[in-house]
């Protein structure tokens, strides 16, 4: 085994995940791109625990130095289709990471990426919805990117909505804003819990001023 691999939290027989973390800190601070390659050569490895580790470090890297890893967009998305869950939700987080600086590719693959989140878990939608909020940021993925991100919001969880709104308050384009306060009013109804509903109903308070 390689000397990256041989820091995996898996190898050294851990179950938390400080050693992985240590590692993309590491990786992130010497700028190790050879590192980041023999991460994304390993996310096939024949050990599941290894691959989950693989892409737990590489996204780990996104969030400090996403254009260490955005040349692996292509990877990323090719993830997306694996059967092993922690590869997928992974593999989301890492495009989240990387979506600022590399839309082209996301844009272009997006039916991949919302097949993924439709069938994903929380993390998986959650990770989704962060990325439609950044190619809202890109005028010309704009008028999509919105589009997709009300049909997410008309049927999301009750529990995640919340957070959705808020996430999506600040950066949602004046010209579609009675739109999105209209989506949100629409959920009201559905939302039992009191304390969520009242989040999106101060969301739409401030929209409303």
């Amino acid at each position: 085994m390689s000397s990256v691999i041989e820091q995996l939290a898996s190898v050294a027989g851990r179950k938390d995940e400080v050693l992985n973390q240590e590692l993309a800190v590491k990786i992130a601070a010497d700028n190790d791109t050879a590192a980041v390659r023999e991460l994304t050569d390993n996310l096939h490895h024949k050990s599941k625990d290894i691959q989950s580790d693989c892409i737990k470090v590489l996204y780990e890297i996104g969030e400090q130095k996403p254009e260490m890893i955005a040349p692996y967009s292509d990877t990323f998305l090719d993830l997306l289709n694996s059967k092993n869950n922690r590869l997928v939700w992974g593999a989301m987080t890492a495009l989240d990471c990387i979506t600022t600086l590399k839309p082209e590719p996301v844009y272009k693959h997006l039916p991949v990426i919302i097949d993924a989140a439709d069938k994903g878990s929380v993390i998986v939608k959650d990770h989704f919805m962060r990325i439609l909020l950044k190619l809202i940021a890109v005028k010309k993925y704009e008028n999509e990117a919105m589009i997709l991100l009300f049909d997410q919001l008309k049927v999301s969880a009750t529990n995640q909505l919340p957070m959705y709104a808020e996430q999506a308050m600040n950066v949602i384009p004046p010209s579609f804003k009675e739109d999105f306060i209209q989506v949100l009013t629409d959920r009201l109804p559905d939302i039992e819990k009191e304390s969520k509903r009242k989040r999106v109903e101060k969301v739409i308070r401030k929209l409303q001023k």
